[in-house]
C-alpha cells in the first residue's frame, strides 16, 4: 500500500510498539526480551511499518523500538519507520508541545534513541492550543528538509484543525501532512462525518490507532464490566470510553459475525477497517501471538455487504474521544 498520495510503499498492518516498554508504567507492558518474538513475527509475516512515540514509557519504547528493528532488518531502508512529538519529556515548560524549540529538540533525541539518522514518519501527537500552527509547520518542514523526516503526519484533531494546518503548509510552500493517525474503530466512527472524507478528497493516508476499541472489539470486557486480560483490568480509558449498551451491542455483532466465519472477534474488526475506505493501515498492538496472527489474517477476511451492514447498524453516535 502507499501511504495516501505519497510514493512511500507501507505494509497493510502498521506494528504499534507502545505495548513494549515499563511495566512500571503499565501493567501489560512487555520487556524487550519478551516483545521481540512478538515482533519478529509480525516481520516474518510481512509487516514492515512500526509506529511509537517519545512519551511511550519515558522514551523507553524509542529505544526498545529501534534495537529491535536494528536486530530484525539487515538494512535501514527495509521498514518505515513512525514517531511522535507533543506530550511531555521532562519538567520545563518547553519540554512538551509543538513549538520550533519542542520539535527540534525532541526529533533529536528521538533519533538518538531509535538509533537511527531518520525516520520515515513525524507525527504530531495532537494539536498544540498555545502555538501558532505557522510556527509548527514551518519547524516540522525544516525537519524534513535536514533529512531528520521523509514525510509529516498528525493524530487526533478536528477536521477543521487539520484543514487549517494543510493550508497554512500550503500558503507557506511548506511540507503538508501526508497522514492522519485517527481515533477509528467500530466502536468509535465519529471520524467518518468529517476527517476521513477530508483525507480521502486530500489524497491523506488513514492509519488509524485503538483499532480493536482498546480490547473491547477482541472480547476482553463484557457487559458486566469484568476485565478478562491484564491490560482491560488497568485501563482507566476502555472504561470511560466504551460503555453504553450500544457499544456492548456492537461487539456482540462482532462476535456473530467471527462465529459464523469460525475466527476470533479482533479478526473481524480489523477486516472491517480494512474494508473502509481511505484506510491504509490499521495501528495493530501486541502482547501474545495471537494478535499477530489476527492482524495478519484479518488483510485475508473478505466481509460481505451484508457483514458490514450487520456490524455497523448497532452504532450510536459519540461524544469527541481522543482529541485531547
Amino acid at each position: 500500500m502507499r501511504l495516501g498520495a505519497t510514493g512511500l510503499k507501507v505494509s497493510r498492518i502498521c506494528l504499534g510498539m507502545m505495548s513494549y516498554g515499563s511495566q512500571a508504567q503499565r501493567a501489560w507492558h512487555l520487556s524487550e526480551t519478551e516483545a521481540e518474538p512478538l515482533v519478529k513475527a509480525a516481520v516474518d509475516g510481512g509487516v514492515m511499518f512500526f509506529d511509537t512515540a517519545d512519551t511511550y514509557s519515558g522514551g523507553l519504547t524509542e529505544e526498545i523500538t529501534g534495537r529491535l528493528l536494528g536486530r530484525l532488518f539487515p538494512r535501514r531502508d527495509d521498514y518505515v519507520l513512525a514517531t511522535k512529538v507533543y506530550f511531555p519529556m521532562g519538567e520545563g515548560p518547553n519540554d512538551r508541545g509543538l513549538s520550533r524549540k519542542h520539535i527540534m529538540s525532541a526529533i533529536d533525541a528521538s533519533l538518538r534513541r531509535l538509533g537511527t539518522d531518520y525516520v520515515d514518519l513525524y507525527q504530531v501527537h495532537r494539536w498544540d492550543y498555545d502555538t501558532p500552527i505557522e510556527e509548527t509547520m514551518a519547524a516540522l518542514h525544516d525537519v524534513v528538509r535536514a533529512g531528520k523526516a521523509r514525510y509529516i503526519g498528525a493524530s487526533a484533531m478536528f477536521a477543521w484543525q487539520f484543514a487549517k494546518a494543510q493550508h497554512t503548509a500550503d500558503r507557506g510552500g511548506w511540507t503538508r501532512f501526508a497522514s492522519m493517525q485517527n481515533h477509528y474503530n467500530l466502536m468509535y466512527r465519529e471520524e467518518e462525518r468529517e476527517m476521513i472524507p477530508q483525507c480521502l478528497d486530500q489524497g491523506v493516508a488513514v492509519i488509524p490507532y485503538s483499532p480493536l476499541a482498546r480490547g473491547m472489539l477482541a472480547g476482553n470486557r463484557g457487559r458486566g464490566g469484568v476485565p478478562s486480560t491484564t491490560r482491560a483490568g488497568s485501563d482507566p480509558l476502555s472504561g470511560s470510553q466504551y460503555k453504553t449498551d450500544a457499544d456492548f451491542d456492537v461487539a456482540d455483532r462482532v462476535a456473530e459475525v467471527a462465529v459464523a466465519y469460525g475466527v476470533p472477534p479482533a479478526r473481524v474488526a480489523l477486516a472491517w477497517l480494512l474494508h473502509k475506505p481511505g484506510v491504509t493501515a490499521p495501528i495493530v498492538g501486541a502482547t501474545k501471538p495471537g494478535h499477530i496472527e489476527d492482524a495478519l489474517a484479518a488483510a485475508e477476511l473478505a466481509l460481505t455487504p451484508d457483514d458490514i451492514r450487520h456490524l455497523e447498524e448497532p452504532y450510536l453516535p459519540h461524544p469527541v474521544l481522543g482529541h485531547f
